[in-house]
Parts: structure tokens; C-alpha cells; sequence
């Protein structure tokens, strides 16, 4: 077993580099099905996700390089299979879109059920009502389910709520469907805009992404080409978090700021200075946190993937703090995490109620998804003793070196075998 050993650091202080998003680089590696010649991706992270797909891309002929670039160059044409392994899929959320990928193309696609993040459920009933729609047809199994259809047509298509996966999924099934196709209520994330420029880079006849409603002109083929994906807005909002955990000034380059200000407006609310340019956020401690209330939404609302990390940010401020979630409400398991570390907090349904400035002491934690993991790094720097974190494999899902990270701006985090031997963090290990 492997575990995250984290101490008490200083104030924190530097500049780093964000990576490519995870959540728009899933659905772009799975979307290179939909070409017809070469595509290169550049800025794809070295995630756990990502090596589970190369695994997946060598079972159904999809060929996957990563040069010594860091671009990834992917192969569609030899594609000979549309039958992805049940386990392969379990082991990571975004496994379905390579159904709205692969469904134009070959007519029948089976795959497991979506897995990754344990802590609920994540329905797919959007996705199947839009692969429905566009004269699919679904059976479910134990493990896996198949849809197939002889045509996909377009068709309007509204989602009963906003789902990021569901809009992006319907886009890519309908690409290359005979017609048009209209989706209303679509999510307004910048994964979602990501993944449609990208296929109109290649040819697709996308417009509208970023609004409520897209659509989507199918066509006969895609090129190849070459695409870079946005920044990881998430690993940016959740470092300047740990910019106030014990004071510091951290900046994050290679950002869109835009896709960042309910986060940072959040940061400014709480006492942090924040400074913006072009393709940077600054966040500046002033030495005291104030408590606050949040509610999560859907983007352009502050971002479900951010309430763990605030959280941790949360214990540190004077007061009591209210963090709602209305995106997924069970999405609550690092809160006894917290409470093993010393922390006031309660949860009352779907909201967890903070009372700040408790002490926190080191302990044994578990992460159980990948942003749960990053809330007990941020709490773990201001623990008395040490912090030790198992559940790595979550945090590698979401990270490309997270040890690496955090030391680079002055904390004292490490990586252990069970056996108690440290790795480190500037090694070439998959964190």
C-alpha cells in the first residue's frame, strides 16, 4: 500500500505551471474516435485515467504514443473493436464516452459501467435518454450495457438537469449523425466549449457551445490535426486555496481566469488578496480567513469539484461556515476524514457546517476520490504531527505528480511504500 505522509509546512510561496485539464483531456482522448486520420493532443496530464485509455486504445485498436514532447499522438484508422472491457471501464468515470465516440462509426458499442470516484453513484440517465433520442438502443447488463443502432439521426434533444458528461456525449454521438441535432439545457462548462472546438477543429459543424443551447450539424467525416486542451481550472482553484491554509502567496500560471472567478471571488470573500492577468491568478494571505456560506452549481456557479478542498480551507477560519452541495449532496465523505483530524465539522443533510479554528492533529486518513485527496493534503499542512493518506490511486487519477507540486511551493509532503520506504517526489513515480 502506498500512503501520502504530510507534516506541518510554513507558509507556502511560489509560481507553478497547471496542467492540462483531466476533465476536458477524457473526453478529447475518447473523441479522437470520431477521426479519420492522425490527431495530436498536447497538454494531456500523466494521470492514472489516462494509462487506464492507452489500455483500453491497444484492446480496440486505437493507437496511443506519448512522445517525448509530452504530446500525445493518437492513430484512429486501425480501429478494429467497439467492446470495451468491462474493468477497464469501471475504473474511471469518463469510460462512456466512448460510446458517443465509437456508436456513429460501428453502429454497437459495449461497455462497463462508469467507476473512479467513490463517493456516489454518478447516474448516466441523461446520456442513455440522449443516445436514445438519436434512434439508439440500449440493454443493460450485470456489468456492462450495449447500445447500438443502424443510424443515428439528429434530433432536439432537452436534458431534464445540466450534466457536463451528458451535453458533452450527445455531441459527440451526434457529430456524425444524419441532420441536425439540437441539445437545450446544456451545460455551460469550458470542458464542453474545449471538446467542441476541438471536433470543429477536425471538421465537425458544432455552434452554440458555452450557451443552453447547442447544436450540432452532423457530417460525413473528421480530419486529423493537432489540439492543445485547456488548463486544469480545478488544480489551479484548489492551490491558491492552500495559499491561506498557514499564509503564503502562490501563483498559478498557464490559466484561463475566466473559468476561474466564481472560485476566485469565493477566495477574495474569505480574506485571500487576489491578483489576475492575462493567464495568471495570484493568491496573496493576509493573515486571517473569514468564515463564509457556499453553495455549489454548475458552472458558471462555484464548482462541485471545489467544496472539498474549501473545506479544508474552511477549518482554518474564525467562525462557522455553511458548504452546500447541490451538484452531488452525498458528496461528503472527506468530512469524517476531517473530524479524525481534530475537526469541528457536522454534516445536515446535503450541507456541512465548519466551525474554524479547532487545532488540527495528525492521524490516518483515507481519500476516496480525487478531490477528497486534496483536501487532506490542504489539512494535513496545518496539522500538529503528522498526516499519513491512503487511497493514493484517487489522487493519481486527478494529478500528474502531486508530491512534486506541493513541494515545489514549500510543503512538507511525501510518498511511501507500506514498507515505509520514501519516494522522491521529483522521481519519475505517477504522482
Amino acid at each position: 500500500m502506498k500512503y501520502i505522509q504530510v507534516q506541518k509546512s510554513g507558509p507556502l510561496h511560489g509560481t507553478v505551471s497547471i496542467q492540462g485539464s483531466k476533465n476536458s483531456s477524457l473526453a478529447l482522448l475518447a473523441a479522437c474516435c470520431l477521426a479519420d486520420a492522425v490527431v495530436t493532443l498536447e497538454g494531456i496530464p500523466d494521470i492514472y485515467d489516462f494509462r487506464v485509455i492507452r489500455q483500453i486504445g491497444k484492446d480496440i485498436g486505437l493507437h496511443l504514443d506519448r512522445l517525448p514532447s509530452g504530446d500525445v499522438v493518437l492513430d484512429p484508422r486501425f480501429l478494429h473493436s467497439t467492446i470495451i472491457d468491462p474493468g477497464k471501464a469501471s475504473s474511471y468515470r469518463a469510460s462512456y464516452y466512448f460510446v458517443g465516440a465509437l456508436l456513429a462509426k460501428f453502429g454497437k458499442v459495449t461497455v462497463g459501467f462508469p467507476g473512479g470516484d467513490d463517493f456516489v453513484s454518478r447516474p448516466i440517465d441523461q446520456h442513455i435518454k440522449a443516445f436514445r433520442l438519436l434512434g439508439a438502443e440500449v440493454t443493460f447488463h450485470k456489468d456492462y450495457y450495449v447500445v447500438e443502432a443502424r443510424a443515428l439521426r439528429g434530433a432536439d434533444i432537452y436534458f431534464d438537469t445540466i450534466t457536463s458528461g451528458a451535453t458533452i456525449n450527445a455531441m459527440l454521438a451526434a457529430v456524425r449523425a444524419q441532420g441536425k441535432t439540437r441539445l437545450f439545457n446544456a451545460a455551460l462548462d469550458p470542458e464542453v466549449v474545449d471538446t467542441a472546438n476541438f471536433l470543429n477543429q477536425l471538421g465537425a459543424k458544432i455552434s452554440g457551445a458555452g450557451t443552453e443551447q447547442i447544436r450540432v450539424e452532423g457530417v460525413p467525416f473528421l480530419g486529423g490535426g493537432c489540439y492543445t486542451v485547456i488548463p486544469d481550472r480545478l488544480i489551479a482553484g484548489s492551490l491558491l486555496m492552500a495559499a491561506g491554509i498557514n499564509g503564503g502567496s502562490i501563483t498559478v500560471n498557464n490559466v484561463i481566469p475566466e473559468h476561474m472567478s466564481s472560485c476566485t471571488a469565493k477566495l477574495q470573500e474569505i480574506g485571500l488578496e487576489i491578483e489576475v492577468t492575462d493567464q495568471s491568478v495570484t493568491a496573496h494571505s493576509t493573515g486571517r480567513l473569514r468564515a463564509t456560506r457556499v453553495r455549489t452549481g454548475m458552472y458558471p456557479g462555484f464548482a462541485t469539484d471545489l467544496q472539498q478542498p474549501l473545506t479544508a480551507l474552511l477549518t482554518q477560519a474564525q467562525g462557522k461556515s455553511i458548504v452546500t452541495e447541490r451538484v452531488y449532496p452525498q458528496r461528503f465523505n472527506h468530512l469524517q476524514q476531517l473530524k479524525r483530524l481534530g475537526a469541528n465539522v457536522e454534516l445536515r443533510k446535503e450541507s456541512a457546517f465548519i466551525k474554524g479554528g479547532a487545532p488540527l492533529r495528525g492521524s490516518w486518513v483515507h481519500a476516496t476520490d480525487v478531490r477528497a485527496g486534496t483536501c487532506l493534503l490542504l489539512a494535513g499542512l496545518a496539522t500538529e504531527g503528522i498526516t499519513r493518506i491512503s487511497g493514493v490511486e484517487h489522487i493519481e487519477r486527478g494529478y500528474d505528480n502531486a508530491i512534486q507540486l506541493f513541494r515545489s511551493l514549500g510543503a512538507k509532503v511525501s510518498l511511501h511504500s507500506e514498507a515505509d520506504n520514501a519516494y522522491d517526489g521529483s522521481r519519475s513515480q505517477p504522482l
